[in-house]
């Protein structure tokens, strides 16, 4: 070959790679200005992380749960609240030269092509750096053909190099532990450390970190959770990556690889956790639509309809999202915006909450009353129902499953509703002790879950905070509400009300009555005659303070004939009660349906000087930007007259000293100054407790779905001992907690005059419990 020809060679060689050079130019500057491909705009880049989950934090700063979509699950973390050996996990498996590149390793790309595309080298190694794979995470949309795929790695290059261009390395670090998906909808590692670890970021120990950072390669074929020994061979490389890297020691890779690999998997699921019942009636508040009348078509929600309007206008956190707008224009998303929702739930308190009901209602109540229908035909129903009543009860449930509405839908007909519902299926029913896998028709396991009582608790401080809230026994198999939405008739819970009216109206607690059977006549004529539970001091002398300790339905309908029913239910609205109240005679006896968090409300009266407190639960959100967006504060309004309220009082007090609610004393051992009501329902339905202290009001109810499902007896039907043990055993635990502000020495305050306004006037108010409970509703 002539020199001629091998220059004209060599200038094509470079003609050729000049052009080769220009083209690739040429197409990073098409693709950097996203004239080729997909190149988010500046905006993007410099907040790549605009979907977030919402957090629901407690007052005393742990978080409760969370609020998302299936796919955006995710909680900010700093990077200072990094565990320092899940950044070295990252980087010394992911990018072992991340401090020298500007987001793409020549060196590690070169190695790869080499490795794995020349030689077929599986083990070569990637060349992906974590900053491209944080642009792969966020911006890499899927490609649609082989053009697509092909432009993909060099958009990839690009991104890669502009997030260099905006962020610091420990930011792109976080970026990219925040975007990660680990799977059980735990997006971002603050999610991931609590699925699989119950611990933060920064509490992660150096072998949880390191199988986190294992599972970044393929979450789905390292999952801890389906796949352990597999996921733990995989956090043993990323041990072994963390020797090579300097990090850890050779004797510390050996000791951490020897350990097996255990996790403490939850699911991260609004469902899950402390609180759901809570957290859910947040969700719905905070997410509600305007009320609109046509949404509201049945007869029966006229009343609702009227309560969520008023919520609208007067309530700051119902609809709070669609009340309020961000900056630019946009209504709030729980689900997305990244929201920080501190609300009043002390999780000290609503863990003692939920463990009282537990203890009561698991290894007490529920036995005793499985083991009273143990046998018999009419389980888990009262006795006093025909097998057509119950077969009408089991009609209506399975008219309001998920699963009729669906038949119903689908152009069934009833009777094959009804043949699809007595076929045996396999389900996952609830017990107490977990849930069970068993076969069982529709039908039978509607009946069956009947047979669980249900309850409710809730725990305010004076000044309208709610520190406990527990709407049922098991959110995943009950998920009705009873604190909230639940209305029950309240009985002899409903006696302080009417008490307080006869104090405003010049009644004294130290008046005397004939302790006999009373008789009245309501406005249409017809005549109503209660009666009592007992026999105690009939034909004798009592106080009207004997009547409300020992819950006498005689000394309450010889108040009731002196007053207005009329004006007991405008004083009800007043104490805070907003569903409907029929305002005839035998409502002195509580056959109002209320709720727990009303009664909570309304018994606040008592200890705030006759101003009730609205119940509050959350005092403000902050947007993703820690900005606060919202503030709250709890509303009181003023019911009764303050003489009125230290007369209450005192004898509400003698209720829990001496009177109904005395178990608390002899049984439970608890010493501190309380006032408290107890509640039992006509054929003892709903049992009932009230109670307050100088610094909490508590209420609570228990019975069954229906009102058909009760204990056959009164004995056990009663609410002092359905529910007045739930309250005991949250108050031991609060007391027994240093770290909580409430003690047993706290007294009321309260005027002496008002101490004992009746000395000496009762011969039946001495009468004691002596260890024996005698007292019935």
């Amino acid at each position: 070959m002539t020199s001629e020809a091998r220059k004209n060679i060599t200038l094509l060689f470079w003609a050729l790679y000049a052009v080769a050079l220009i083209i690739i130019v040429i197409l990073f500057m098409a693709i950097s200005k996203g004239s080729i491909g997909y190149m988010p705009p500046v905006e993007q880049l410099t907040n790549p992380i605009d979907k977030r989950a919402s957090v629901v934090i407690s007052a005393d700063g742990e978080t409760l749960g969370s609020f998302a979509h299936s796919k955006d699950n995710r909680i900010l973390v700093d990077y200072k609240d990094l565990s320092p050996d899940l950044v070295k996990a990252l980087i010394a498996t992911e990018d072992r030269r991340f401090s020298e590149h500007s987001g793409i390793d020549i060196k590690g790309l070169l190695r790869a092509v080499v490795m794995r595309g020349i030689l077929m080298k599986k083990s070569g190694g990637g060349g992906s750096t974590i900053t491209q794979q944080l642009a792969k995470q966020l911006y890499s949309p899927g490609a649609a053909n082989f053009a697509e795929r092909l432009l993909q790695k060099p958009i990839e290059w690009v991104i890669a190099v502009k997030l260099e261009r905006y962020y610091t390395k420990e930011e792109i670090v976080n970026l990219y532990l925040n975007k990660f998906d680990f799977l059980y909808n735990a997006v971002g590692i603050q999610s991931a450390a609590r699925t699989y670890f119950n611990t933060t970021p920064k509490g992660l120990k150096t072998e949880e970190a390191a199988t986190l950072i294992g599972m970044c390669k393929n979450p789905s074929y390292y999952n801890p959770v389906r796949h352990n020994d597999r996921t733990e061979q995989r956090r043993n490389v990323v041990l072994q990556q963390m020797q090579k890297a300097g990090y850890l020691s050779v004797r510390e890779r050996d000791s951490l690889a020897a350990l097996p690999l255990t996790i403490h998997f939850a699911k991260m699921d609004h469902t899950e956790g402390p609180a759901p019942y809570f957290r859910e009636y947040l969700r719905i508040i905070m997410t509600a639509q305007k009320p609109n009348r046509d949404n509201y078509p049945a007869s029966w929600q006229k009343n609702r309809f009227r309560e969520d309007s008023t919520a609208w206008e007067d309530n700051p956190l119902y609809g709070w999202c669609n009340k309020n707008k961000k900056p630019d224009g946009s209504h709030y998303n729980i689900y997305t915006d990244g929201l920080k929702i501190y609300t009043t739930i002390d999780s000290r308190m609503q863990r003692y909450a939920e463990e009282a009901v537990q203890e009561h209602i698991r290894q007490t109540l529920q036995p005793a009353f499985s083991a009273e229908k143990q046998g018999r035909s009419y389980a888990p129903f009262s006795r006093d129902l025909t097998p057509d009543e119950v077969n009408d009860v089991l009609t209506r449930s399975m008219q309001q499953t998920d699963r009729y509405r669906e038949m119903k839908r689908a152009g069934i007909s009833e009777a094959d509703i009804k043949t699809a519902f007595m076929k045996p299926i396999e389900m996952s029913v609830f017990s107490w002790d977990g849930p069970i896998d068993t076969i069982l028709s529709p039908w039978d396991s509607i009946r069956y879950h009947k047979g669980f009582l249900r309850t409710a608790f809730m725990s305010m401080d004076t000044i309208g905070h709610v520190k406990a809230y527990v709407g049922g026994i098991n959110y995943n198999h009950f998920q009705y509400d009873m604190v909230t939405g639940g209305r029950r008739q309240i009985g002899s819970t409903i006696k302080p009300f009417l008490y307080s009216l006869a104090m405003v109206e010049g009644i004294s607690p130290c008046e005397q009555m004939l302790h006999v059977q009373q008789q009245l006549t309501d406005e249409n004529g017809h005549t109503w005659i209660p009666r009592n539970a007992d026999q105690k001091h009939v034909g004798e002398m009592v106080s009207i303070r004997w009547g409300l300790q020992n819950s006498s339905n005689w000394v309450t309908a010889y108040l009731m004939k002196r007053l207005s029913p009329y004006v007991l239910k405008s004083l009800l609205e007043s104490f805070g009660m907003t569903g409907e109240i029929d305002p005839v005679i035998s409502l002195s006896l509580g056959t109002a349906d209320i709720s727990v968090s009303e009664m909570v409300g309304g018994y606040s009266t008592f200890v705030k000087r006759g101003f009730r407190v609205m119940p509050l639960y959350v005092t403000r959100i902050e947007d993703s930007f820690r900005n606060t967006v919202a503030s709250f504060q709890a509303k009181t309004h003023e019911v009764l007259p303050e003489e009125a309220t230290y007369k209450m009082l005192h004898m509400l007090r003698s209720v829990m000293d001496g009177g109904t609610g005395s178990r608390v004393r002899y049984r439970y051992n608890l010493r501190a100054p309380m006032g408290g009501k107890t509640g039992t329902t006509q054929n003892h339905s709903d049992g009932w407790f009230m109670a307050f202290t100088p610094s909490l009001v508590s209420g609570c109810w228990v019975g069954g779905e229906e009102r058909s499902i009760h204990f056959d007896r009164m004995t056990e039907g009663q609410g002092a001992n359905m529910a007045l043990p739930i309250y005991a055993l949250f108050m031991q635990k609060v007391y027994a907690d240093p770290t909580l502000p409430y003690s047993e020495t706290e007294t009321f305050d309260l005027p002496a005059r008002y101490a004992n306004p009746c000395p000496d006037t009762d011969s039946a108010s001495s009468s004691q419990v002596g260890g024996i409970d005698r007292f019935f509703e």
